[in-house]
C-alpha cells in the first residue's frame, strides 16, 4: 500500500491502516519522543498521545509537503504541550544571563547511550530548550514561541542545561 492509499485509508478510520502507520513510523517518532522524555516509559505515553492526535488530525493533512514532516510537528508539539502544561519554567532576568558556553564532547570517549541517558535526566525546562535548540536547529525566538517563555529564559536554560551536561560528561568514568 502506498503512502497517499495508507492516509486516505487513516482518514476513513480504518484500524488496519492506522496500525501498518504506527509501524512505518513509530520508531522515528519514538527517537523524537526520547529526546523529549526524561525516561523510555514516559517516551511512551508521549509517541502514544502523538499517534492519537495524528490520528485525530489526518484529516487536516492536505498533501502539501512532507507528511513525515507533518507528523514529526505533531510529535513535538504533542510533547511540549504536555510539559508546557506542567509550567516547569522560571522566569530570568535578561541581564543576568551568562554567555552561552559551547558543549564539545569527544563520542569517542562517551557513548552515545550515556549522551541520551544524562540528556534525559535534565530537569524538564532545561531539556526541553537543549533539545530544541541543539537537536532541532530552533532558535531562542522560536523556542520561547514554541514553550510560552522569554528569549531570556529560554537562554538561561540552555546554558543551565549545557553546565549540568559539562559536569557529567567531565565526571564520565566509563567502569
Amino acid at each position: 500500500m502506498t503512502l497517499n492509499e495508507l492516509i486516505l485509508k487513516c482518514k476513513e478510520q480504518d484500524s488496519k491502516a492506522q496500525e501498518a502507520l504506527y509501524k512505518r513510523y513509530s520508531g522515528v517518532l519514538f527517537s523524537i519522543c526520547l529526546r523529549y522524555s526524561p525516561n523510555k516509559a514516559e517516551a511512551q505515553d508521549n509517541l502514544q498521545d502523538a499517534f492519537l492526535t495524528i490520528f485525530k488530525k489526518i484529516g487536516q493533512f492536505k498533501g502539501k509537503g512532507s507528511f513525515e514532516g507533518w507528523i514529526k510537528r505533531i510529535t513535538v508539539n504533542t510533547v511540549l504541550q504536555k510539559y508546557r502544561k506542567q509550567k516547569v519554567y522560571r522566569i530570568e532576568d535578561e541581564e543576568r544571563i551568562e554567555q552561552e558556553e559551547e558543549l564539545t564532547v569527544e563520542t569517542e570517549t562517551v557513548p552515545l547511550d550515556f549522551l541520551l541517558k544524562i540528556i534525559q535526566e535534565l530537569p524538564d525546562r532545561y531539556r526541553l530548550v537543549f533539545t530544541l535548540y541543539v537537536l532541532d536547529d530552533y532558535s531562542h525566538k522560536e523556542i520561547a514561541e514554541m514553550l510560552g517563555i522569554s528569549d531570556g529564559t529560554s537562554k538561561s536554560n540552555l546554558a543551565r542545561a549545557r553546565g549540568i551536561l559539562k559536569t557529567k560528561i567531565d565526571n564520565y568514568n566509563p567502569q
